[in-house]
C-alpha cells in the first residue's frame, strides 16, 4: 500500500502566486525561459532555469548555474516572495483547461515505495538529465518540480477531496497567460490530514507516474547519495496525486523528415500492406483506437490498422507501437524513435495545423496523427513491468512550478 506524507510548503505570498509560477523547467529551453521570465523579477524560472541569470558562454548543467539558483531562491525568501508554511500540509491543486477540470492532492511520496516498484513507471530515464537534477536538487536542498502520478480513484478519498474543495477557499485562484486557471486549497486539519494518509495506506495498492520520471529518479538518487545525512524529509519527494477518473493523456503526434529512397506513390503502396488507407477532406484526427491520420503534399488519408498485423500484448497493442512495427520502421527505416533524427514530435496541444504548418514549409514531408494512449493502457503498461515506446503520452494541462516546493534541508 501507498505511503504519502503531508509536508511544509515553501510557497508564495498570495499576491505573488500568478507572477512566481512558472511552466515546468522540462517545457523550456534557455531562450524560451529567458523570454518567459523578461520583465517579471518574481518567476521561478529564475530558480529552475537560473541559467537565463548568467552569461551565454555559461554551461547550462555546470555547477555555477546550480549555486545561481541557490541564491535566487534564498533571495525569494529574503524578499518574502516565498515563505515556509508553519506545519505540515497536504494541498489540493485544480487545473481547468477548456472547461475541464482535474483535481489532485500535493504531497510527499514515498522514496521506499519508487524504489520497491508500489510507484510504478511507465518510460526510460537518461542519465544526463537525472543528473541535472540530482544537481539542483542537493545544492539548493529543494524539490522544484512536481511529479505528476495517477492512481485508480477510491470514493472515499474523492469524497474528501470535493468535501475540502466545496466548503474551503482556495489560497491561490488564477488564470495564467496560456488561459488555464489554477487553484490550490491547504489541507491543514490534523483529523483530515491522518484520514486522507489512512486511505492511501489502506486503499490504494499502487501509483503510477504519468509525467516526471526524472524526477522522481533524482530524488532518489539524492537520498542514496545523502547516506547517513539524508534527513527525513528526503524520504519523500514532491507529487501531485490525480484519479484516474479525471486525468486526460492527448495525442503525442510524428512528423518525418523524408521518404528515404521511396517516392510518394510507392510509399502509399507499401503502407497497405498494414493498413486500409482513404482519402479524405480534411484534418484527420483519429477517433478510435488503430487509426491514424496521414498527412503529406497537402493531402490528408485515413490510415486503418487492418486485423492480424499487431499483437494483442500490452505494449504491441499500442497505436505507438503499431506504428513503428508496420510503417515507420519497415517502411520508412526508422528503427529507434530516440535516436533518429528524420522524426519529431509534437503535442497534442498544438493541434493538427501544427502538423500541416511543419510540412507545407518543407521542413517535413509528412506527418501522422495518432489516437490518445488511454489511462487504463497506461495502466498496464506499467502493471506488466514493461515502458511505453518514447514520446507515448501527453499530459495536460501542466502543473506549475514555484507554487508548492518540498525542501529536504
Amino acid at each position: 500500500m501507498i505511503t504519502i506524507s503531508p509536508f511544509e510548503a515553501l510557497r508564495p505570498d498570495a499576491t505573488y502566486a500568478k507572477q512566481v509560477a512558472s511552466r515546468p523547467y522540462d517545457v523550456l529551453n534557455s531562450n524560451e525561459a529567458k523570454v518567459e521570465a523578461q520583465g517579471n523579477p518574481a518567476s521561478f524560472l529564475h530558480i529552475t532555469k537560473s541559467e537565463i541569470n548568467l552569461p551565454e558562454t555559461v554551461d547550462i548543467h555546470s555547477q555555477e548555474v546550480y549555486e545561481k539558483a541557490k541564491e535566487n531562491l534564498n533571495a525569494f525568501i529574503s524578499r518574502n516572495i516565498l515563505f515556509r508554511e508553519n506545519k505540515a500540509c497536504y494541498y489540493i491543486y485544480r487545473l481547468i483547461m477548456n472547461g475541464k477540470s482535474q483535481t489532485g492532492l500535493v504531497c510527499g511520496s514515498s522514496v521506499d515505495d519508487y524504489e520497491n516498484g508500489l510507484i510504478k513507471k511507465h518510460e526510460f530515464t537518461r542519465p544526463e538529465k537525472e543528473q541535472d537534477r540530482i544537481n539542483h536538487i542537493k545544492t539548493t536542498g529543494a524539490q522544484t518540480g512536481n511529479v505528476f502520478i495517477a492512481y485508480k480513484n477510491v470514493d472515499e478519498i474523492d469524497a474528501v477531496i470535493n468535501k475540502w474543495v466545496t466548503e474551503k477557499n482556495p489560497q491561490y485562484d488564477f488564470i495564467a497567460d496560456d488561459h488555464i486557471q489554477h487553484s490550490i486549497w491547504i489541507v491543514s486539519d490534523d483529523a483530515v490530514i491522518e484520514n486522507i494518509t489512512r486511505l492511501f495506506k489502506t486503499k490504494v495498492p499502487c501509483t503510477y507516474i504519468a509525467d516526471g520520471h526524472h524526477r522522481a529518479a533524482s530524488a532518489a538518487k539524492v537520498r542514496a547519495a545523502l547516506g547517513e545525512n539524508a534527513t527525513e524529509k528526503a524520504n519523500f519527494f514532491l507529487t501531485t496525486l490525480f484519479p484516474s477518473n479525471q486525468l486526460y493523456i492527448m495525442d503525442y503526434n510524428r512528423v518525418v523528415k523524408d521518404l528515404g529512397p521511396l517516392d510518394e506513390e510507392t510509399f502509399l503502396s507499401k503502407i497497405e500492406t498494414h493498413f486500409s488507407i482513404e482519402k479524405v477532406g480534411e484534418a484527420c484526427k483519429p477517433e478510435v483506437i488503430h487509426q491514424f491520420g496521414l498527412y503529406i503534399n497537402k493531402q490528408w488519408y485515413k490510415l486503418t490498422a487492418k486485423p492480424n498485423t499487431f499483437s494483442n500484448d500490452p505494449i504491441g497493442v499500442l497505436d505507438v507501437s503499431i506504428l513503428q512495427e508496420n510503417l515507420l520502421g519497415p517502411v520508412l527505416g526508422i528503427l529507434d524513435q530516440r535516436t533518429d533524427k528524420r522524426i519529431d514530435f509534437v503535442g497534442g496541444i498544438r493541434g493538427l495545423g501544427e502538423l500541416e504548418k511543419r510540412v507545407d514549409s518543407g521542413e517535413m514531408k509528412l506527418a501522422i496523427s495518432l489516437y490518445p494512449v488511454s489511462i487504463e493502457q497506461l495502466f498496464d503498461v506499467a502493471d506488466s513491468g514493461n515502458v511505453m515506446p518514447p514520446k507515448s503520452t501527453w499530459f495536460e494541462p501542466k502543473l506549475r512550478d514555484g507554487l508548492l516546493t518540498h525542501l529536504i534541508y
